[in-house]
């Protein structure tokens, strides 16, 4: 699959987005500033986007859980559907990690997105607040997430899930990073061996560091430095953020492109963006692991950039987005019969 570098081919309605955005400032040196702003500027958005969607309290519940890892602990927040008269139904399980470069981001990010996945598809979230970078540089954020990923895999059965029923890891951006290397930590560690991932869902992932580019791929990999718009994502932004996570390039944990084997993945769902740095690495990505045999589909939102459906949540592909992982988490669900659990 090909995309141009073109910015005339930009979505009509992304571009007029981009037209209307001011001129990107310096970054901010004050980070707990570009938090703040940060944070207050997605919860708005994404609250004006999920909180006419959102299901009646009475549909699900909401725990939050403290759970240890090395050095503190962390939250976990865990959203399991109540329809009446199934007190004692057991239901699949989605583990989620958020976006924001590893830098930026909480569980607040997507909250009310996933309560509203809960409730329409009847599953059982897990949503992890893994402590940041520079702070806490990789492999902290990582390490962070497993350890929550096991609490879930443990703690299932108190929450209502069953993980032969489904047990998926999914994330957006850094967090899709994060659930790729959780993917493959999980198959070679003999705690899941009863305990089975059995799907990913990926969206705008970043999967291989720049600088680790594989020489014999590099000629599919041009979306980074020739696409994007600072005012959204491109790859300096990309560059400051991998700078702040302190991971080595080649380290698969960083660029999970890299390892050595993708075999015995469990079925994946990415979903791309044309106009995004990242773009190049994710349909390749998708290719290395149909390659290696693992199921996968792979979705491409022609014109937009990284991060537009926040931005654009009523156009055509801003809608098309979500349904597309509404879709793509049923196909996963589809796939556990035919998977050995």
């Amino acid at each position: 699959m090909t995309c141009s570098d073109d910015p005339s081919l930009l979505d009509p309605e992304y571009a007029a987005l981009l037209d209307s955005l001011p001129p990107p400032e310096p970054p901010l040196e004050d980070l707990s500033l570009a938090r703040r702003q940060f944070n207050d500027a997605l919860l708005a958005a994404v609250r004006n986007i999920n909180e006419p969607f959102l299901p009646p309290e009475s549909e699900y519940r909401v725990q939050d859980h403290s759970v240890l890892v090395d050095g503190g602990s962390i939250t976990v927040r865990c959203l399991t559907p109540t329809p009446s008269g199934a007190q004692d139904k057991e239901f699949p399980l989605l583990y989620w990690t958020h976006g924001g470069g590893w830098v930026f981001g909480s569980i607040e990010n997507d909250d009310l997105f996933l309560r509203t996945i809960c409730f329409e598809l009847q599953i059982v979230v897990i949503n992890i607040n893994y402590r940041l970078s520079p702070e806490n540089p990789f492999p902290v954020p990582l390490n962070d997430a497993y350890a929550g990923l096991k609490w879930a895999a443990e703690n299932a059965s108190l929450l209502y899930a069953s993980l032969k029923k489904g047990f998926i890891l999914s994330g957006t951006s850094a967090g899709a990073n994060l659930a790729a290397v959780l993917a493959h930590r999980a198959r070679d560690d003999p705690f899941f061996e009863d305990k089975r991932i059995t799907g990913q869902l990926l969206q705008i992932p970043p999967v291989v560091h720049p600088d680790a580019y594989p020489e014999q791929y590099k000629d599919h990999l041009r979306s980074y430095y020739t696409v994007g718009d600072s005012r959204v994502l491109d790859g300096n932004e990309m560059d400051d953020c991998y700078e702040k996570y302190g991971a080595r390039p080649f380290d698969p944990e960083c660029s999970p492109l890299l390892y050595t084997s993708h075999k015995g993945l469990a079925p994946a769902f990415i979903q791309v963006c044309s106009a995004d740095p990242l773009r190049d690495e994710a349909i390749l990505y998708e290719r290395i692991l149909r390659e290696a045999g693992i199921k996968t589909m792979l979705e491409v939102y022609p014109g937009v950039g990284h991060g537009f459906h926040i931005d654009l949540p009523e156009s055509k592909l801003g809608l098309k987005f979500v349904r597309d992982f509404k879709r793509g988490l049923k196909w996963l669900l589809g796939a556990v019969s035919d998977s050995a659990i």
